[in-house]
């Protein structure tokens, strides 16, 4: 069967004008914006060793990849489907003797191999920045001022951070809330999933009052610091309670102690990060460990902003100004027009027409089209 002319495999689509020159002028914006705070852009390939990026992304399988065979080497290829696991590489390998803090800034197109319902694309514009070298609170803070700076600089509006703690489980199955090691990854699936039923089937009643220690930030701290009666999550909540103070005025921010999906490798601490009008979120971050070739780890934090729902909701697109230029028309006028930004579209034969123009050039002067 013939593939009809035009059609894309599902998940992947043309962008046409204006949407296309939005897309690329908030990617710009936004990477911009990360420089700003010292993050040097890396370009990393499109495509890597399907091993390389499976031993780098903790929480991804080879099957979840976009993979082909090399016709070079012989081995096997991934598409990325995040770009975080390649800026660890390049950090632990090109970069690993680079003075840290390092702060590395990147943006460019992902794959993925499957879509969801929230988001049924598969090819993404991804833009973000990495600081390797240190997950401390100090760092989240600024981890989290890049991306308010980003997002304000592409046009987004009404902010609001959702934080979580993805080691939650973890760390009070090991003292407040000990349960049979077994049952940890069944605990915490359930509580992402909000199944307070199934936790008591297994056996995990203590972890229900977690499931409603969720919501604004303030209100969500004194519930966990209520459970928390052996100080386990101490240090936790002390970091978050630094987080709240030094951004809380700048953005919306809430708490959810149990979100786990997609963080699964994350550190201390996820967020997630939202816009008004715009619907799921909009970027994804925390603090995780990157693997060295010695076999050495290194803390550090990023932040992953996505550039597609912007541009669906309108950002980025900017009344242009364009002038028809007739045949024989005054080339220094229009090279002079193009300095001062005004995109010029030549005639090539009498017939042509100022189709989408705003303007028509007589003479060495832009005269507004009715």
């Amino acid at each position: 069967m013939s593939i009809a002319p035009g059609l894309l495999p599902e998940g992947l689509r043309d962008r046409l004008p204006p949407q296309a020159e939005a897309a690329s002028r908030l990617m710009h914006r936004v990477i911009v914006a990360i420089g700003r705070h010292g993050y040097a852009r890396v370009m990393p390939p499109l495509a890597e060793f399907e091993e390389s990026l499976v031993g780098r992304l903790k929480s991804s399988r080879a099957q979840d990849l976009f993979r082909m065979v090399d016709p070079v080497s012989q081995r096997m290829l991934a598409l990325r489907p995040d770009m975080t696991a390649q800026i660890g590489r390049i950090a632990a390998t090109r970069m690993g003797h680079a003075s840290r803090p390092l702060r590395l800034a990147y943006g460019g197109t992902v794959i993925k191999l499957r879509a969801t319902q929230l988001r049924p694309e598969r090819e993404l514009m991804q833009a973000g920045a990495e600081l390797v070298g240190s997950h401390s609170v100090a760092a989240v803070i600024e981890i989290l001022r890049v991306a308010l700076d980003a997002l304000k600089a592409a046009g987004v509006q009404d902010i609001s951070f959702d934080l979580t703690l993805p080691d939650l489980v973890d760390t009070l199955a090991t003292g407040a809330m000990p349960i049979d090691p077994a049952w940890i990854g069944d605990v915490r699936s359930l509580l992402d999933a909000k199944d307070a039923g199934g936790l008591a089937a297994v056996g995990a009643d203590a972890y229900l009052p977690l499931l409603s220690a969720a919501g604004p930030i303030d209100g969500a701290l004194r519930k966990l610091r209520a459970l928390d009666r052996t100080q386990a999550l101490d240090s936790r909540l002390a970091g978050i309670e630094q987080i709240a103070a030094a951004i809380g005025d700048d953005v919306a921010l809430t708490l959810d102690p149990t979100e786990r999906h997609g963080f699964e490798y994350q550190s201390w601490i996820g967020f997630s990060l939202f816009g008004g009008g715009l619907a799921g979120e909009i970027g994804r971050g925390g603090s995780y460990t990157i693997l060295h070739p010695d076999g050495r780890e290194e803390p550090a934090v990023g932040v992953s902003l996505y550039i597609d729902p912007l541009v669906d909701i309108g950002l980025g697109i900017e009344p242009a100004r364009r002038i028809f230029l007739p045949l024989g028309h005054d080339q220094a006028a229009a090279a002079k027009l193009r300095a001062e930004g005004w995109t010029t579209v030549a005639a090539l034969s009498d017939h042509d027409q100022p189709n989408d123009c705003t303007h028509r050039l007589e003479g060495s002067m832009p005269v507004e089209l009715s």
